[in-house]
């Protein structure tokens, strides 16, 4: 296995390999990054020799790193996909991230294979089915609840991850086909078009309009951070942060944020350790407001909630600030009581749009008992803000001077050594030797050839090596002790001193790196764990032959072709959810009982959501406590062939993979 058990994982996303390394000195144990191809963010690729780099360089501090290769394959990718599997591999890789069954069919070398989201890990029966058959980490649902996360637990020794942090798919990951029905890109071949991000209408069965031009499937951005030691008890080890599209900027906040987070439950519960070596040093006072969000929401961990939706914006608007109190011909006033900058990013709202408005100078007015009077002069010209309007609120979702200092150092990460110097005789030789050792257990010892000269001013001279061997400078260890071992005091000159100190750093740099253990992939159990299931629909996204022959030995009779496999066909869940409108509305039947003249009235009939010409129907399955949004099958575009060799026909079952 990967993490030993109580091993604690932050797992930070990077868009690129310098936000990696930023992710890591801001306290990372593990980053996760997409390849060239197959890695289900088409605007966040990377070469595979860049990937080598943050290899080494996160293996320092033993640190992992995850490559995200989780779209599902075309029989004609499977071998390109195994040859880039080989390349991962030979780069140092620790693992992948992968949602295609046909993977673990293929030629590939012992790399750690974990489990995405998008596997749709809901069950204890699922966990214990991918862990058996050779699974490293799982990925689990995000729609889980502390009580279920703790039921999987017990099923399962494979360890857990979950997301702690970012934007919410408003759908079962892995179970969202509403992209490919609208605009014909398949979110599983990594090409969703967020068709979920969208402003519909919601009627109800006799056609009353329940809700207008809202964004009615877009939900506020998840934030586990009230629940990160209840997640840990429940049996989750790796805490994931989502963001593989977020800026610089985002990814050192957020990761500094649960660093912080986590440290301060570390040092109360010494039963469990962190996953990687190094303390992290943070400059600045992380805060998840000042980054990207849609709001906040702890989703379903402590239960069903009913403001888990973001349906006013998809956008991020930011945190109030103030009020508007003038209007001029090219500025306006505004009362606050932060301060504003050259640069800021300001927004009100306009009916139901967010309206931006770039400050290019401010100027403090005055001060008064509820705040101070600031001078904006947009970038824009004031007719552009004709609806800007006296007494208006106002956000702020760009802080210049926050975003400016997150681009310089904003953090550091070092590991702790113990130094002895001492002197060395060997046939012909002698000279000085250090001697270095850290947390980990690892040492090394470096060598300087000196004819040994007898010091006239002990004291001196001994705190002249001491000051030598403590100056550790950018480098990322810091000095735990100097232990000088020598029979007498000795003058060394200062320069080969400092050569002595900088060999044995760049050695043990090294040495820590060679010295790491990449875990290996543990053999499927034999005999072969059943499937929990014996027939598969199209949600199982079972997209080649490798896949199904996958599902095949594990016990699977029956096996439906991918959504992106079919041509036009009936109606179909494009869509299933947790999220439910019925209960965003105070419409459904588990709210009404129990109120006396309502109970029995209120019944989970189908509504409709519409935005321009796309008309869908919802469905409601109670008893799941389940959502399903309805549609029609449309062709996928892909000038690449679909496969040819899972040919069973299109099935929905009530009974969907576990």
């Amino acid at each position: 296995m990967s993490l030993r058990k109580n091993e604690i994982e932050l797992l930070s996303p990077a868009k690129t390999v310098e936000i990696g390394r930023e992710a890591i000195l801001h306290g990372a144990d593990a980053v996760y990054i997409g390849g060239p191809s197959f890695g289900a963010r088409h605007n966040a690729s990377n070469e595979v020799s860049e990937i080598a780099k943050l290899v080494e360089f996160a293996h320092r501090y033993h640190a992992r790193i995850f490559v995200t290769l989780n779209t599902i394959l075309h029989d004609t990718e499977l071998e390109p996909a195994q040859k880039l599997i080989h390349q991962f591999y030979d780069a140092g890789v620790d693992a992948l991230i992968v949602q295609d069954m046909g993977i673990m069919e293929l030629d590939i070398p012992p790399i750690q294979i974990h489990a995405s989201t998008q596997c749709d890990i809901r069950t204890p029966a699922k966990a214990h089915f991918l862990g058996a058959s050779g699974f490293s980490q799982l990925v689990l649902a995000r729609e889980l609840t502390l009580e279920q996360i703790k039921a999987i637990k017990a099923q399962t020794e494979t360890p857990l991850e979950y997301f702690v942090h970012g934007a919410l798919c408003v759908a079962f990951s892995g179970q969202c086909y509403i992209s490919h029905a609208k605009d014909g890109r398949s979110a599983n071949r990594g090409d969703c078009s967020q068709a979920c991000r969208l402003p519909y209408t919601l009627s109800d069965n006799q056609g009353r309009v329940v809700a207008y031009d809202k964004h009615l499937l877009s939900m506020k951005d998840n934030d586990q951070s009230a629940n990160l030691e209840a997640l840990l008890d429940a049996g989750i080890q790796s805490l994931k942060i989502e963001g593989r599209y977020k800026d610089m900027g985002y990814v050192k906040n957020i990761t500094a944020h649960y660093r912080l987070l986590l440290d301060e439950i570390l040092e109360r519960r010494p039963e469990f350790y962190r996953a990687s070596s190094g303390h992290t040093q943070i400059a600045f006072t992380p805060n998840v407001d000042k980054t990207f969000h849609r709001g906040h929401t702890s989703y379903f961990a402590n239960g069903r909630l009913d403001n888990i939706g973001a349906f006013d914006s998809p956008k991020f608007v930011g945190l109030h600030i103030g009020y508007v109190t003038r209007l001029g011909p090219d500025w306006f006033e505004l009362e606050t009581n932060e301060d504003l900058a050259n640069g800021d990013g300001l927004n009100y709202m306009h009916k139901r749009e967010v309206v931006g408005v770039q400050a290019n100078t401010v100027e403090k007015k005055s001060t008064n008992e509820n705040g101070t009077i600031w001078r904006v002069h947009p970038n824009e010209k004031m007719a552009e803000f004709v609806s800007l309007k006296i007494g208006m609120s106002v956000h702020r979702n760009r802080d210049q001077q926050w975003e400016m200092a997150l681009t310089k150092k904003s953090a550091d990460r070092k590991l702790g050594l113990w130094m002895k110097l001492s002197e060395y005789e060997l046939e012909q030789t002698r000279g000085l030797q250090l001697e270095l050792s850290d947390a980990d257990g690892i040492n090394t010892v470096t060598r300087i050839d000196l004819a040994l000269e007898p010091a006239q001013q002990a004291e001196k001279a001994e705190a002249s090596l001491r000051d030598a061997l403590s100056k550790l400078g950018n480098t990322m260890f810091y000095v735990e002790q100097i232990d000088l071992q020598l029979s007498q005091p000795w003058f060394v000159p200062s320069s080969q001193m400092n050569a002595l100190r900088r060999d044995a750093i760049a050695q043990h740099e090294l040495e820590r790196v060679r010295q790491w253990k990449r875990p290996l992939r543990e053999a499927a159990e034999e005999p072969l764990v059943p499937y929990p299931e014996t027939t598969l629909s199209y949600l199982a996204n079972v997209y080649n032959h490798k896949a199904s022959a996958f599902y095949k030995k594990h016990g699977v009779q029956l096996i439906a072709a991918a959504y992106e496999s079919h041509e036009e066909a009936g109606e179909v869940p494009l869509m299933i959810t947790k999220h439910c409108l019925r209960f965003s509305f105070n419409l459904c039947p588990k709210q009404a009982k129990g109120v006396t003249g309502v109970q029995g009235q209120v019944k989970a009939e189908p509504m409709t959501l519409v935005n321009g010409d796309e008309k869908f129907t919802l469905r409601f399955d109670c008893k799941p406590c389940e959502m399903h949004v309805m549609g029609s099958m449309k062709p996928h575009i892909l000038k690449s062939p679909p496969p040819t060799t899972v040919v069973s026909p299109l099935v929905f079952h009530k009974t969907r993979p576990q």
